[in-house]
């Protein structure tokens, strides 16, 4: 039994460290573009099959298997990189690529260098023109994708910083990850104030990539009021940490908060938060590299939308402060208008009325818009002031309010195994 796992073990290593061949790619082009078109329509779904089973077996043993490779410093970029890239470049785990092209105003753009792993691509790019970049320089140059074989990455976001003479902005941009298999990469961008499209064209080499130090999936769901989010999987690598999920939330969009209160804890330390993404019911968290040294890992889902139902009946009047439930509301006025009635209100920015509609004696006419809405800081806090319009003329005795949409405490843990 001893020498069986032996042998496994090896075959497992000696399928890890296997790569495609230098000129695979162009290989793969030539023999589908010289394979003939077949009549026979019922053998098409198992040629398919069959060469989605090759390149499934390919990229399952073609990885990001760069564990130690060192290369040289992108210079430059000090000011606007993170901590974790910082280190990273420091070490040398990035590109040099220092390729060049003539935007349509002029303006010299480079592509310095590229960091790459599973979870995304990083460019370092430069602009200078003699004549100044201009304080618009998004109108200058705007990254859209990453183009190449098997590989279309969408931009993110990015960071930039123009020099005190105004003639050179040195600039990142996240892009989504890349295919291991692409050996030449394609930028498009808009350029000029008329939007008009360019690109460049770069060597890539996929063996440079940063390898996953985390892949596993978590598969917990924490229950809210207006539904459950699911934690799907996680993704640690050098540069970032992705958490990928699913969510059946009604009120999610009814407040401005999304998962601001959602927590990644490693050995106790929250990792910092880079932003996240929601598309349709999937979302993802995007987190800082990891501690290399990690003993404990954790989400600490403390704070989510909330939903709260109210039976409040609130006699009108100018310059009056409710109760709800210990949130906030002030009436700053009441007043009839050619709109009919408006009742300008102000709350804690993250609140939000729901079934909302005024009463006058035995009639009630329900909320029909809310106009002028704008935020205010406080000594410690933001509020929205709005006017809620009603299509009526008769002034109201009472407000009614249904519910409240709110940020609320979860304070619920997730606990990530470490191995």
């Amino acid at each position: 039994m001893k020498e069986i796992e032996e042998r496994l073990n090896e075959e497992k290593q000696r399928m890890a460290s296997m790569t495609a061949p230098a000129d695979f790619e162009n290989r793969l082009r030539s023999a589908l573009d010289a394979t003939p078109a077949r009549k026979h329509k019922r053998r098409k779904p198992y040629v398919l099959m069959a060469a989605v089973s090759v390149l499934c077996f390919m990229l399952v043993s073609y990885n990001y298997n760069a564990v130690a490779f060192y290369g040289k410093k992108i210079f430059g970029f000090e000011e606007i990189m993170t901590g974790t890239m910082k280190d990273l470049n420091d070490k040398g785990m990035g590109q040099i690529i220092d390729k060049k092209t003539t935007l349509s105003d002029g303006t010299e753009l480079t592509i310095d260098g590229i960091m790459t792993d599973a979870n995304q691509l990083v460019m370092y790019y430069t602009l200078s023109n003699p004549q100044g970049v201009g304080d618009l320089w998004g109108e200058v140059f705007n990254p859209d994708k990453i183009t190449g074989f098997f590989t279309n990455a969408r931009a993110g976001g990015g960071m930039a910083k123009v020099n005190d003479s105004g003639t050179e902005i040195k600039g990142t941009t996240y892009f989504d990850p890349v295919s291991p298999f692409s050996k030449k990469l394609t930028l498009h961008f808009w350029q000029g104030v008329k939007n008009v499209e360019g690109s460049i064209t770069f060597p890539y080499d996929p063996n440079k990539a940063m390898q996953t130090q985390i892949k596993q999936s978590i598969n917990e769901a924490v229950k809210i009021d207006q539904g459950k989010v699911t934690f799907k999987t996680i993704t640690a690598t050098p540069t970032s940490t992705v958490i990928e999920g699913k969510m059946n939330v009604d009120n999610f969009d009814r407040i401005h908060f999304g998962f601001e209160g959602v927590k990644l804890i490693a050995n106790g330390n929250s990792v910092d938060n880079l932003g996240s993404g929601v598309s349709g019911s999937k979302f993802d968290l995007r987190f800082d590299g990891l501690p290399q040294e990690l003993y404990s890992l954790e989400l600490a889902f403390s704070e989510f939308v909330g939903y709260q139902k109210l039976a409040e009946q609130i006699p009108l009047s100018d310059d009056t402060h409710h109760d709800l439930e210990g949130k906030d509301l002030w009436i700053k006025r009441v007043v009839t208008t050619e709109r009919g009635v408006e009742i300008t209100i102000e709350t804690d920015d993250n609140l939000l009325l729901d079934g909302v509609s005024i009463q006058n004696g035995d009639k009630v006419t329900p909320l029909k818009t809310t106009i002028n809405q704008r935020l205010e800081k406080k000594v410690d806090r933001f509020t929205s002031e709005r006017t809620m319009v009603f299509d009526t003329n008769s002034m109201p005795d009472n407000l009614l309010i249904e519910g409240i949409h709110y940020v609320k405490k979860y304070n619920q843990k997730i606990e990530i195994p470490v191995e």
